[in-house]
């Protein structure tokens, strides 16, 4: 069993976490995806898996599947710096308060997003984030790409299940 960072309010609602053992299978989950959408936080910049910085398998994810960035706290600077503009940058809570929203027509303007990954967010924010739209946004479905467990999210994934040896996981 996996245990969160912060072991308050493992089981609050309904619905938990799905925790997914093969990496594979996270990226079957966002072929699915209509309309995905990747939050990456300020631990992108700071956090490597394999001798690589996060943002480096962040972008690469991105490119890959072909989802949009939102750009929070201060990554867009070095995404600019990397060659890659992000579609929106906001303040964390700016963006769950959009997402709970089933109006919001997205990031791009062409509806409301069915997926969204979060990926280097500090815990505690996504903690709270996640449960937000757990319990205020039905219409979607998260996802948190993070070396810990969330409760929180639909589809929780630690960054070591991302790899296949030493690639990132998805060939889409």
């Amino acid at each position: 069993m996996s245990l969160p960072y912060h072991k308050i309010n493992v089981m609050t609602g309904i619905k938990s976490a799905r925790t997914i053992k093969d990496g594979s299978e996270y990226a079957v989950l966002i072929k699915k995806a209509k309309r995905p959408l990747l939050i990456l936080g300020p631990r992108v910049l700071t956090d490597t898996l394999n001798g690589k910085k996060l943002l480096d398998w962040a972008i690469e994810l991105a490119q890959t599947a072909h989802i949009p960035i939102c750009a929070t706290a201060h990554t867009k600077k070095e995404l600019l710096e990397k060659g890659v503009n992000p579609e929106c940058t906001y303040d964390l809570m700016e963006i769950l308060n959009s997402l709970k929203s089933p109006g919001w027509q997205g990031v791009k303007k062409e509806g409301n997003h069915d997926l969204v990954l979060f990926f280097g967010i500090r815990t505690d924010l996504a903690t709270a984030g996640l449960s937000t739209l757990k319990h205020y946004a039905p219409h979607l479905k998260s996802m948190t790409l993070c070396k810990y467990y969330f409760p929180m999210p639909i589809i929780p994934c630690r960054t070591s299940r991302m790899m296949k040896n030493g690639k990132i996981f998805l060939t889409i």
